[in-house]
């Protein structure tokens, strides 16, 4: 089962900012509609029941999923990078073990989350600090979600294989289909059945299911290396460890983030439930910028995994190269429609008049300073499908989370005011875009990878 080089695999022979750009939007798109998928919840239960419904579902709750899903998400990193490399260097049984195994992990991995955060979700959110009209609505939205949570990192894994192979199309239609499926059932269940919280958390882990169904027959369907056979799903322990060697730094990277955000939350917390609620939707359209800058992430990892796999430096420095300016020219596009439009956006969560003055002061203190994380993702994602995850993830623990908390914890109380929580992301971009770009230059110049490429051009 080879792959025809021509019109398969052409992150590996095509124009590269072409095969850049038709890998990126997919990958845009679904982040988008995932986002959307996500921001539904709080739309409607934000409009339709409350502010305090409103931080139930996007305040502590949101943090606390994405410290667990961003642990997995990060360990699926590993699958993707290992997948695409040997999909580049055409070893179908390398592929096939790969495969079952990072399904197995999925599974594995969906049970024990589930226990976890059922046991958790209370205790986490009281310690966060809550708001104590939201801690009733927030343990309820998680204890459902996390029900839910095999299905979600099923689907999580599955479409990580698929574009860890250049189909950076199906997992966006798949989730098309479940994020207009979520919005008909949050309104279906908060709107006319009115269920409240726990009826817009059905509604996300009943269209999880429905994606996590797809993306299996999608792999179960395919006729190339990567097709899915359900009774071969099994840990391969070689496999494992190539998987985890990779996808563990990265997971652990996401945990620190998500326990830097979880003590910036817990710092919203102490200004009140306006502060709270303006956070949690000035945070759905901040997610604007982290889905387009993880859609580079993606596609450079993906990018630098399968042609360092075929063996194509040249390749793999350009494709670097036209990755960084094409995402900086998003990136000022998107800070200015965000600045300038984004304060309007605030209306579809809320129309409590404080809480959008907060939002908007949000809004136009971090929007200017997006440029200076470019350098983070790029650079990690780069460094990540050369099989170095160990090194980047120190870096951005260190530079980003460390610092952060540091930030947090002693900065915050000398002047204790919103501007000066927000300040800790761009000092810690700045200062951890610094530490990347020293560390990259010289992690491959010792490595000669460019002196090669210099050589095969």
């Amino acid at each position: 089962m080879k792959k025809s080089i021509d019109t398969e695999n052409a992150i590996t022979h095509g124009v590269i900012w072409e095969q850049l750009l038709l890998f990126f939007f997919p990958l845009l798109f679904g982040m988008f509609f995932q986002q959307l998928y996500n921001t539904a919840d709080a739309i409607i239960v934000g409009r339709f029941v409350g502010k305090q419904a409103l931080s139930a579902v996007g305040g502590s709750t949101g943090t606390l999923i994405n410290f667990f899903v961003g642990f997995f998400t990060g360990v699926s990193s590993g699958a993707t990078v290992t997948i695409a490399r040997y999909y580049g260097a055409e070893k179908p049984d390398s592929v096939k073990k790969a495969l079952h195994t990072s399904i197995a992990i999925a599974v594995a991995g969906g049970l024990i989350f589930t226990v976890l955060g059922l046991w958790s979700a209370p205790l986490i959110v009281r310690w966060m600090g809550a708001p104590e009209d939201t801690v009733e609505g927030s343990v309820l939205y998680l204890r459902i979600y996390f029900s839910g949570m095999t299905a979600n990192l099923v689907y999580n894994m599955g479409a990580g294989i698929l574009r860890a192979v250049g189909d950076s199309k199906r997992p966006l239609y798949f989730l098309i289909i479940s994020c207009f499926s979520n919005i008909f059932l949050d309104l279906l269940f908060v709107v006319v059945f009115h269920m409240g919280v726990g009826g817009a958390a059905l509604a996300t882990i009943l269209c999880q299911l429905l994606s996590a169904v797809l993306v299996l027959a999608a792999l179960a369907g395919s006729r190339d290396m990567y097709r899915l056979t359900f009774r071969e799903i099994r840990m391969d322990g070689g496999m494992f460890g190539r998987i985890m060697a990779i996808g563990i730094p990265v997971g652990f990277e996401s945990v620190m983030y998500s326990f830097s955000n979880i003590v910036i939350q817990s710092s919203i917390n102490s200004f009140g439930t306006d502060t709270v609620a303006a956070w949690s939707a000035y945070g759905k359209i901040d997610g604007t910028f982290w889905i387009v800058m993880n859609s580079f992430g993606i596609a450079i990892t993906t990018f630098v995994g399968q042609n360092s796999g075929a063996g194509l430096m040249k390749r793999v420095k350009d494709s670097i190269v036209q990755c960084f300016i094409v995402a900086t020219a998003f990136t000022a596009a998107l800070s200015f429609l965000l600045y300038f439009f984004g304060p309007y956006l605030l209306h579809l969560f809320t129309t409590d008049t404080e809480v959008i003055a907060i939002g908007t002061q949000m809004m136009h203190f971090l929007v200017p300073v997006y440029f200076t994380f470019i350098c983070i993702e790029i650079l990690s994602g780069s460094l990540r499908g050369l099989g170095n995850s160990l090194v980047p993830a120190i870096i951005t623990c260190a530079g980003v989370c460390g610092l952060r908390i540091l930030w947090i914890f002693f900065a915050v109380p000398q002047n204790p005011t919103i501007e000066n929580v927000m300040t800790s992301y761009p000092l810690t971009w700045v200062v951890t875009s610094l530490i990347f770009v020293a560390y990259f230059f010289a992690y491959t110049k010792k490595k000669r990878y460019f002196r090669t490429a210099a050589a095969d051009g």
